[in-house]
C-alpha cells in the first residue's frame, strides 16, 4: 500500500493551515478594524472562493500561475521554475480554497467581544502589539481556533483547483481526493474504499472534536 496520499495531503495542510492562520488573522484584524472605501468589495473578492466552484479556482489559478500567467511567466523566466504541475501548484490551491474560512472565523472573532476592554488598555498606556497579544488574541482565540480546523479540513479535502493547477503526479500530487478520483477511473474501488474511509475519518474527527471542545469551552465560561 503506498501511502504518499496520506502525508502529502496531511504536509500540505498543515502548511496551508500555518499560512491562512497568519495571513487570515492579520487581514481580518486590519480590515475590520478599518473603514475604507471598498471594503465591501475587497471582502467580497476574499471570500469568492468559498461561492464559486473549486473548478472555477482551479482555472483563476491556472491563468495567474501558468506558463502564460502574469505570475506563471516571471518566475519561469526570471528562476526557471514553474508551479503547475508541481507540489507547490497543490500547496497554493490548499490557501486559496482554505483562506475565506480563516478570514470569516478571525473577522467574526475579533467583533465577538467589547472593544471598550482594548479601549481601557489603550488609556492605561498599553501598545498596540501588547494590547493584541494579552487582550485581543485571547478573547478571540475559540473563533480562531474554530477557523482554524476548519481551514484544516477544507485544505485536506480539496478536490477540483488542485486537479486543475497540479493535476495527478503520483507521489508529488497525488492528495488523497485526486487518489480516490482516480482509483475510480482506474476501477480499484477497494483502494477507493480505503481512502474514502480514511477522509471521512478525518473530516468527521476534526469536527467532532471541535464541537467537543466548543461545548467544553461554553460549559466553562457559563460556570464562571
Amino acid at each position: 500500500m503506498n501511502y504518499s496520499p496520506l502525508v502529502l495531503s496531511f504536509k500540505t495542510a498543515a502548511i496551508a493551515t500555518v499560512i491562512v492562520f497568519i495571513t487570515g488573522v492579520v487581514l481580518a484584524r486590519i480590515i475590520g478594524r478599518n473603514s475604507f472605501y471598498g471594503k465591501s468589495v475587497v471582502e467580497a473578492i476574499i471570500l469568492l472562493p468559498l461561492v464559486l466552484p473549486p473548478t472555477v479556482v482551479g482555472f483563476g489559478l491556472l491563468y495567474v500561475f501558468g506558463k502564460n500567467g502574469f505570475i506563471g511567466k516571471l518566475l519561469l523566466d526570471w528562476f526557471d521554475f514553474q508551479i503547475v504541475f508541481t507540489w507547490y501548484g497543490v500547496l497554493i490551491a490548499a490557501v486559496v480554497v482554505s483562506f475565506p474560512l480563516m478570514y470569516q472565523s478571525a473577522a467574526a472573532a475579533f467583533q465577538q467581544y467589547d472593544l471598550n476592554v482594548e479601549n481601557a488598555a489603550y488609556t492605561m498606556g498599553a501598545s498596540k502589539w501588547k494590547v493584541f497579544w494579552t487582550i485581543s488574541f485571547p478573547l478571540a482565540w475559540p473563533g480562531l481556533l474554530a477557523g482554524t480546523v476548519l481551514s484544516f479540513a477544507r485544505a485536506l479535502g480539496e478536490f477540483g483547483a488542485t486537479l486543475m493547477i497540479a493535476g495527478y503526479i503520483p507521489n508529488v500530487t497525488d492528495t488523497i481526493p485526486l487518489a480516490i478520483y482516480f482509483a475510480v477511473e482506474s476501477g480499484n474501488m477497494d483502494l477507493a474504499k480505503f481512502w474514502v474511509i480514511i477522509i471521512v475519518a478525518l473530516g468527521f474527527s476534526a469536527i467532532l472534536w471541535l464541537n467537543w471542545w466548543s461545548k467544553r469551552n461554553m460549559m466553562k465560561h457559563s460556570k464562571s
